[in-house]
């Protein structure tokens, strides 16, 4: 069934996609992708270069009378965000992605799809292996480890590439050209603590809250989404304070840059509290299929009895961690001005995890203004440095400040409502991209961002349009012929 996609249009996007999509590829694991776009490079006899951080390099001479043409670099990441179902069988590290075709488009089954950011690099990969196209001098640059941290694009070095303009094909919404997005920064909170044991005659409950649609903290922050996060601490705070609950162990999100879907807590009780804590629970499911029904109709809130831990966590400690969780900051903070109804600042409360003798929270702030990622870094630091916890500030990366003025943009703009008779959109977007740190390693760059209809990535429900992505190829194709 996954080879479905090869009969998509334009069918060498569409094969480089699958080819991309047997190969594991997961943050953190690159060498075999990377090889592969290497060997494909060679194959094609082009000039293919590696750096030290992993970033992969192919350049294609310019076409005969295109020599005097800016040099233009196309740029993708090659990594994908791992996501999954928890009840869904599936090794990041060793399985490929199983597309299916559902109308107009094209999803994964129960896991990320990988549009983002392969697409991007299938695309790329087309254009080079594109006899026919006339073009000036292409850099392809395929980066590593974009999803946590940035890794490639922070580890160019100046003078790899010598591009005069940046087209990034990392952007999500046809019709949309970015000049510009937030910068971001990780904020993470440890507790250290030794387990105490469990009071003798207590029972024990596993609370489970799935079925949360999550999606890409930054350009869906603002949909209204549940953070399961938040929603299994506003119950923990009731149950500790009102039932003699105690907490066992906690298990809520996984990545900094997905908004968390499911959320696990062990917790113990006197077992004459029993019913009322069951009560509580449904309670909280009732409030929440109220209050999110409109954005969370598969939200599923439950306590199944399970066997009596050894340990739990130390009053003070759960106490502090729960306070923290439900004081910290989490969504949309401020909107731009200039730009209507983009986010500025927001944060996203990724992820609560315990393990023994051990707690750690990770959240990421973004904003296009580095003045205020650095007053929403610090206000988080501040919540849980009051809460005990040991706080470190890491990934930052910056934002890419927007050009109105810039020439290649003001082609691009044009072109597309030559093509296609409607007006593109341009945008600045409230998520991570490369741009702005390439444009540091590469200065005087003229930078502009775009891609096809790309929905809840970092999420199992992502899914790529097929007219979209073969509008957004036409249009890719079209622009390198007119930069001269």
């Amino acid at each position: 069934m996954a080879k479905e996609i090869l009969n998509l249009k334009p069918t060498q996007l569409w094969k480089h996609f699958y080819d991309l999509n047997q190969i594991p590829r997961p943050t953190g694991q690159m060498k075999e992708v990377t090889k592969f776009v290497m060997d494909f490079g060679k194959s094609l006899g082009l000039d293919v270069k590696q750096d030290k951080t992993g970033n992969v390099l192919i350049v294609k001479p310019a076409s005969k009378g295109m020599e005097k043409a800016p040099v233009v670099i196309l740029q993708s990441h090659l990594d994908m965000v791992p996501q999954k179902n928890s009840d869904v069988k599936h090794d990041f590290t060793k399985d490929p992605i199983e597309t299916q075709i559902a109308g107009n488009i094209v999803k994964a089954k129960s896991t990320t799809l990988g549009a983002d950011n392969g697409i991007g690099a299938a695309a790329m990969m087309a254009v080079l292996e594109d006899k026919k196209l006339k073009h000036g001098k292409i850099e392809a640059l395929f980066t590593v480890d974009e999803e946590v941290g940035m890794v490639g694009a922070n580890g160019l070095k100046k003078g790899f590439l010598s591009g005069n303009v940046l087209l990034n094909l990392d952007t999500e919404e046809i019709g949309e050209l970015c000049v510009g997005c937030a910068g971001g920064v990780d904020v993470n909170a440890d507790w250290e603590f030794k387990e105490v044991k469990v009071t003798k005659g207590d029972i024990a409950y596993k609370v489970t809250l799935k079925g949360l649609r999550g999606g890409h903290s930054g350009t869906e922050i603002h949909l209204g989404r549940a953070n399961a996060n938040k929603l299994m601490f506003f119950f923990l705070k009731e149950a500790v304070s009102n039932y003699e609950v105690r907490l066992a162990t906690v298990d809520g999100g996984s990545l900094r840059n997905a908004i968390p879907r499911e959320a696990f807590a062990i917790v113990t009780l006197p077992e004459e509290d029993e019913k009322d804590f069951l009560k509580l629970v449904k309670k909280y499911e009732k409030r929440y299929k109220e209050e999110y029904k409109a954005v969370e109709a598969n939200l599923s809130f439950k306590a199944d009895k399970t066997d009596l831990p050894k340990t739990i966590i130390p009053e003070e400690i759960q106490d502090s961690l729960i306070n923290a969780v439900v004081g910290c900051q989490n969504g949309v903070i401020s909107m731009l001005t200039d730009f209507e109804g983009i986010v500025e600042t927001s944060t996203n409360l990724a992820s609560v995890k315990s393990e023994p003798g051990k707690i750690s929270a990770k959240m990421l702030a973004r904003s296009s203004s580095e003045d205020r990622k650095e007053e929403i870094a610090s206000s988080l630091e501040s919540v849980f440095a009051l809460a005990g916890a040991k706080v470190s500030i890491e990934n930052d990366y910056p934002g890419w400040q927007p050009n109105a003025q810039s020439d290649t943009l003001n082609m691009m703009a044009k072109l597309y409502e030559d093509l296609y008779k409607e007006k593109a959109h341009v945008v600045v977007v409230h998520a991570g991209l490369e741009c702005g740190i390439i444009l540091g390693s590469t200065p005087g760059l003229d930078i502009v961002s775009f891609g096809p209809t790309i929905l809840n990535a970092h999420s199992p429900d992502e899914y790529v349009e097929i007219d979209a992505t073969e509008r957004f190829y036409e249009y890719l194709i079209k622009t390198l012929e007119r930069i001269k």
